[in-house]
């Protein structure tokens, strides 16, 4: 994992390097946002988490609707899996490149009230700092980017 580079992860995750949590105990949900705006930086880190992930979660569940092999990864090594997803994703970019009014984009993005939650795959994760060390590195840095935004 290269430095300041990491996955956006739910409170279930430790915020450790390479994982970034939302801060605990603070507004996180979208829907949390529509009648009343961010105030603390923690809230306004929490609602830029929430939105890039819907994002993430967005693109994922179109690639899982035009490749239905994403949603059958458990027989294959994480090796096997990581290359399936990157080739998933290069066809799926060139299908975007050419065609701006993807219908499986218009699907998803008016079905955005879909269900949100955590999913855990199980898969174990190599090359993360996992302590104390890597905990205050991933606090430090999520502060720093919420006293960035705020």
């Amino acid at each position: 994992m290269c430095k300041d580079k990491y996955y956006l992860s739910d409170v279930a995750y430790t915020n450790t390097r390479g994982f970034m949590t939302p801060n605990r105990n603070t507004r996180y949900w979208l829907p949390n946002y529509r009648r009343r705006l961010a105030l603390t930086k923690e809230e306004k880190f929490n609602h830029a988490h929430a939105q890039l992930k819907n994002v993430i979660k967005r693109a994922y569940g179109v690639l899982k609707a035009r490749f239905p092999i994403l949603k059958r990864m458990d027989p294959f090594l994480f090796s096997v899996q990581r290359d399936i997803v990157v080739s998933c994703f290069a066809v799926h970019n060139f299908i975007r490149k050419c065609d701006i009014h993807d219908k499986l984009f218009m699907v998803f993005e008016e079905n955005n009230a879909q269900a949100q939650g955590g999913e855990n795959d199980g898969q174990n994760i190599h090359d993360m700092e996992w302590g104390s060390q890597g905990n205050e590195y991933m606090d430090n840095f999520r502060d720093q980017i919420a006293n960035e935004l705020g």
